[in-house]
């Protein structure tokens, strides 16, 4: 049998752990035995750490879990989510990454059935008060502030816990293990370092063990080495050494996708190795400006796997890669954290790192979540890391080899430099990344308007209320004593914004109904029903929306789009490529009106991308922010591309083109994905006028016909789809979730559908208006077919029409023929709008609730 792993699955699958609870009390020796006997039905042999952390999660101690990637910590876990499950209380799991978040839900559905379990990030909210939660910390830590130890929260699991450190987001690693005294915790990570301070504050301030579990021993054994040859040729040896597939790590998307090009240059594959590759993309489009680039790379054997890559790409990445048939997947250092890609070498280009702030050396820490993911468990006897000397030492290397012994030669050869800027490491360094432990967890913990106002909503009787607990619990975090006497000064000049802007008050104390000495804080009654520190700037989009003089034009439409965008993350290289583009374009204006140099430069200078309408932005948001101490200008980022691609009538390629964007589309498609979900979900829908609809409608259509597999998992996220698989047309909460439920926007998804094939007509791209449809069987379309029906079309007008006038919603005729049935049809805007063409097409949603794909089948073209 092999260690932690499953035999294969017998015809009867054992029971599930609910299936094996008795009905009535059980106590935890009781619990441990059901459990083991679980495990071994699975084929599965604990390791002596997963037996140890799971021996004291039944003694009821918290516990710190520091074993190596892969040594079965998510066994560990749900181990506690069984006791807790078993026991009736109330079990949390916590990530810092919403994937992480995603993919455990499911995973515990699975194990628990979909009833038991919740989710709640920032996108989605499903069955949140279940027994057992799924959420980022933030969300957990949010709830710790807001009820302390009222909160129904009795066992949490807080995975890659060495995120208490981080410089943004430690914060709400620390906070639950501050204020929920009555919770047990298991902390894991592979890369905690030191633990002894913070595990005697945990028992000190709970009163019960906590119990430190670690693995040194790997369940897959690394060996490490330094590589001085020429990068291509490590590689090349590696693959023909049997050490594939291959991890190359690279520290920006710009650099995974020029290593990636460059590699297409050795022979990774053999023949019958290409053909395999090649029957399992059978099937799969590669439809994008980038995406003849990711085919031809993956033909080659070769995956490249980055945020900038549309999530389509990636996902067929990763099934290749598990099915074997990948050597070499080149991407950032994103990839080593959690997603499941065998690997056997991981591969370090360089040992440096852009943090946000500098360019530095690689932390321990860092570099070991990274390396971990060498060695398959169940596959390898071992995993291998490699790392690559800096190129010019390669360079200087290889020109003294060439030189041998003779000093003439020796003499002769000119050293290379290092680059400009360039952060030096070499081989002493890169073991003491290997030899040293992970850096101790330092704490992070900031004070701020949102904890405050969390803190002194909290029902508490003390004098002082509040801020009482506010300024305990700077007395408890794990800062040093400095630290905390001015985290003390902040808060109190925090308290004093609050009480200026009214959002806070200090009213007379009363007991049984009679004043008695002091003051408490009595926070804004407006504010408590609305407010969240976490949701700010969607409640200034809802302010600000609200002030817009409502109009049925598409200006307000617009404005609305521009607020949207304004409150999303900056797609930084979309935005560098606008400036780009307005920056030459202006440079040949004053060019051409003969500008001389330097005053070129002073107007150039202060050029920026486009953004709309920014002035009402921040008018709007002046008055928002008046009264909202806690929100910062800096927070708000208007810009424009959805706006700018709806106003230029482009496509999803268009627009990668229009711009350069080949290799960062995986970026555009998350930020229109953004701004869509922004309009569907917080814009009030008495705002919603119907050109805003369309214009959510267009961006549906735009974002299904890129790559649905984002819009997809949202929606199955947040409506609960994959807790109902089946759709039953009597089911109301079904409905609700049914994409015709909403009429206006289900007409608004047909119309974009509708002009989104118009426009393939109308530029003769024949091929993108088949993919436009969804097939009939046994009457499919065809680029030719196209041809042979528009023939006579052309015969008497020179072009489709595609402007705003051929988009106008009279020229779309939606009539419903039954349950779940629709006929259309669409006008063909001619030049000489005669406007007899019309195309003409049914939907059938019988038994479909969130169609994948296209929703039109297309009947006739004619006149």
């Amino acid at each position: 049998m092999v260690r932690g792993m499953s035999t294969p699955s017998t015809p009867t699958p054992p029971l599930n752990l609910v299936e094996r609870l008795p009905k009535g009390p059980i106590d935890d020796d009781a619990l441990l035995e059901i459990f083991l006997e679980w495990a071994i039905d699975r084929g599965l042999e604990l390791y002596p750490a997963q037996e140890q952390a799971i021996l004291e999660i039944f003694a009821g101690r918290h516990v710190v879990l520091n074993t190596p990637t892969g040594s079965g910590k998510s066994l560990v876990a749900l181990a506690m989510h069984f006791r807790s499950f078993a026991r009736g209380r109330r079990s949390v799991y916590t990530s810092p990454i919403k994937a992480l978040v995603t993919e455990k839900f499911f995973d515990l559905c699975h194990q628990f059935g979909a009833a038991q379990v919740g989710m709640l990030t920032g996108d989605a909210s499903i069955n949140r008060e279940a027994g057992i939660l799924c959420c980022t910390a933030e969300v957990l830590a949010a709830m710790a502030l807001s009820e302390g130890d009222g909160a129904s929260v009795h066992d949490v699991v807080m995975d890659e816990f060495h995120y208490y450190g981080d410089k943004d987001r430690g914060m709400a690693w620390q906070i639950p293990l501050l204020t929920l005294t009555r919770t047990t915790f298991m902390l894991m990570s592979a890369t905690l370092g030191d633990t002894d301070t913070l595990r005697a504050d945990l028992q000190a301030r709970t009163g019960r063990e906590v119990a430190l579990v670690r693995g040194v021993q790997r369940p897959v054994p690394l060996e490490f080495s330094y590589s001085e040859e020429v990068q291509q040729e490590t590689l090349q040896w590696l693959i023909g050494h049997d050490r594939a597939p291959i991890y190359v790590v690279s520290f920006s998307q710009r650099e995974a996708a020029e290593l990636a090009q460059s590699l297409t240059s050795i022979n990774l594959c053999s023949k019958e190795e290409k053909e395999r590759i090649a029957a399992a993309m059978k099937g799969h489009r590669f439809d994008s400006p980038y995406g003849k680039d990711v085919a031809k790379y993956l033909r080659h054997g070769l995956g490249i796997h980055h945020a900038g890559v549309l999530p389509k790409y990636r996902l067929l990445v990763e099934k290749l890669a598990q099915q074997g048939l990948l050597k070499v997947i080149s991407g950032t250092d994103t990839l080593g954290v959690g997603i499941n890609v065998p690997i056997r070498t991981v591969f370090f280009t360089r040992l440096t790192k852009f943090d946000g702030r500098k360019v530095g050396r690689l932390t321990v820490r860092d570099f070991k979540q990274i390396a971990g993911r060498a060695g398959r468990k169940g596959y390898d006897d071992r995993g291998w890391v490699v790392c690559q000397a800096p190129e010019h030492i390669v360079e200087n290397k290889k020109a003294d080899r060439r030189a041998g012994d003779d000093p003439k030669k020796l003499k002769k050869i000119k050293k290379k430099s290092a680059p400009d800027g360039f952060v030096m490491y070499d081989e002493e360094f890169y073991r003491k990344l290997i030899e040293s432990p992970s850096e101790p967890l330092e704490s992070v913990f900031k004070v701020d308007h949102g904890m405050i106002i969390n803190l002194l909503q909290r029902a508490d009787t003390r004098p002082g209320g509040g801020y009482r607990v506010l300024i305990d619990l700077i007395s408890r975090c794990h800062e040093r004593a400095g630290r905390k006497s001015r985290l003390r000064a902040e808060a109190a000049t925090l308290f004093k914004q609050l009480r200026s802007a009214g959002l806070v008050e200090l009213v007379p104390r009363e007991k049984n109904g009679r004043k008695t000495p002091g003051r408490d804080v009595r926070v804004s009654t407006d504010l408590q029903r609305d407010f969240s520190v976490y949701h700010s700037l969607s409640l200034f989009l809802i302010h600000a929306v609200g002030r817009l003089p409502l109009d049925p034009d598409l200006d307000y439409a617009l404005k609305v789009c521009t607020l949207a965008e304004s409150i999303v993350e900056d797609p930084v290289p979309i935005l560098k490529r606008q400036r780009d583009k307005v920056v030459g374009d202006r440079l040949a204006e004053l060019k051409a009106a003969g500008v001389e140099y330097d005053e070129r430069m002073d107007i150039i200078e202060k050029l920026t991308w486009p953004m709309p309408d920014a002035e009402t932005v921040f008018e709007l948001f002046d008055g928002y922010a008046r009264v909202r101490p806690w929100v910062r200008v800096d927070q708000l980022s208007p810009k424009s591309i959805a706006r700018d691609m709806f106003e230029r009538l482009s496509t999803f390629n268009q627009y990668i083109k229009h711009y350069g964007l080949e290799r960062v589309e995986g970026v555009l498609l998350r930020h229109l994905n953004q701004v869509y979900k922004v309009l569907v979900q917080t814009v009030p829908a008495d705002l919603k006028t119907d050109a805003v609809v369309d214009l959510i409608g267009w961006l549906r259509a735009t974002l299904q016909r890129a790559d649905a597999s984002l819009l997809t998992a949202w929606r199955a996220l947040k409506d609960g789809v994959e807790l109902v698989p089946e759709f039953d047309e009597d089911d109301e909460a079904a409905e609700v979730r049914d994409i015709a439920a909403d009429g206006r926007v289900f007409r608004a998804a047909v119309r974009a559908e509708l002009h989104r094939l118009v426009q393939a007509l109308a530029q003769l791209d024949y091929d993108e208006a088949v993919f436009s449809l969804r097939p009939i069987e046994g009457d499919e379309w065809t680029a030719e077919r196209f041809v042979d029906a528009l023939r006579p079309f052309y015969g008497e007008y020179d072009a489709i029409r595609f402007d705003h006038e051929a988009r106008n919603a009279r020229h779309t005729l939606i009539q419903e023929l039954g349950p779940r049935r629709w006929k259309v049809r669409q006008v063909l805007v001619d030049p000489l709008d005669d406007n007899f063409w019309y195309l003409e097409g049914e939907i059938d949603l019988r038994g479909i609730r969130q169609p994948e794909g296209p929703l039109i089948a297309l009947t006739e073209l004619r006149c």
